[in-house]
Order: structure tokens, then sequence, then C-alpha cells
């Protein structure tokens, strides 16, 4: 399977392809992009993994990552979807789809976050049989933690711990 293409008023979201690497690596080696995810920017080499990532989870799971494209211009302007990456993590996020986002600077404060995974959870809701959803984050990461609310997602009573770090973990009930 192939991930379907989603669109909004300004986005569409579709399949990550080979085109989309140096956009990637561009937005992934950005100090302000990943400040809260592994605090060092991507390498192109991470970037790469990243990509193939995104790709092989939709031939393999039936879900995965889109690119995020602004309608306007055609810019690629980051990656939003579901994914199991097999984490380490306490408490386990085994047999629970989560959710993950991130977004170029550029359109950060635009509202683009919160409307790019409303897109993908509204194709979660009728495209598949999920419970519910996880996603994690730094607990300093204010922003992403106030765009999960927002969606209906409810943090867990104590922070869980992934490599060695407080992480809060978030989940959200499919509403069908």
């Amino acid at each position: 399977m192939t991930a379907p293409v989603l669109e909004t008023d300004r986005l569409i979201l579709r399949r990550h392809e080979l085109g989309d690497f140096d956009a990637v690596a561009q937005m992934w080696a950005e100090p302000e992009v990943v400040r809260f995810i592994t605090g060092t920017p991507s390498t192109p080499e991470e970037s790469w993994t990243r990509l193939m990532k995104y790709i092989g989870h939709w031939s393999m799971l039936g879900y995965g990552f889109w690119a995020v494209i602004l309608r306007e211009t055609g810019a690629y302007v980051g990656d939003v979807g579901f994914a199991n990456f097999r984490r380490d993590i306490t408490p386990s996020l085994e047999g629970v789809p989560e959710a993950g986002w991130v977004l170029s600077p550029q359109v950060h404060g635009k509202g683009i976050a919160t409307e790019a995974v409303a897109c993908m959870h509204h194709w979660a809701e009728t495209e598949t049989l999920w419970d519910k959803t996880c996603c994690i984050f730094d607990p300093e990461h204010h922003i992403s933690h106030r765009v999960a609310q927002r969606l209906g997602y409810q943090a867990s009573d104590q922070l869980g711990s992934y490599r060695g770090k407080p992480t809060l973990i978030m989940h959200r009930m499919m509403s069908r």
C-alpha cells in the first residue's frame, strides 16, 4: 500500500518521494526543528534513513507518514503521520499507532500542524480499526502538547521514560 493523498484547504498530504530528500534533509538539519526531538540536527545520512522509514511503513504496515505540501506554492513543509517505531519506551506503546508531526520553521505558528494532524486523524478514523493512538513529547515541548490537546489527546498520569529521559505520553481514543 502507498499513502493516499489527503487534502485540506491549504495542504496536500501525499506520500514521500525520492525527490523530497533534499527538503527532508534541510528541515531535519534545522536546530529549531530538532530542539525537542533529538536536540541534535540530523545528518543527511540520518535524514535518508528517516525517509526510507516513512516510505517503508506504508508498504509493511499499511500506514505511515505523509509529506506536507502547501497547496498554494507546492512547497514541502513537513512530515505528519502514524508509525510503529518499536521504541524501547516505558511504558510500552506496543500495539498503539504513534502519531507524529514535524514542520519547517517557516510555517510555525500558522495552524498548519493542527490542520495536518486533524486531517490524518480523520483518515485514521475512517480507514482503520484502531481503538486509539498515542504520541510522545519532551515535556518541555509545550507547542506540540497544545496541538495534541486540541485534537483530543490526553496526557498519562505520569511521565514515561525514553532513552533515559522523561517523556510525556498522550493517548487519543478514536471517535467514529
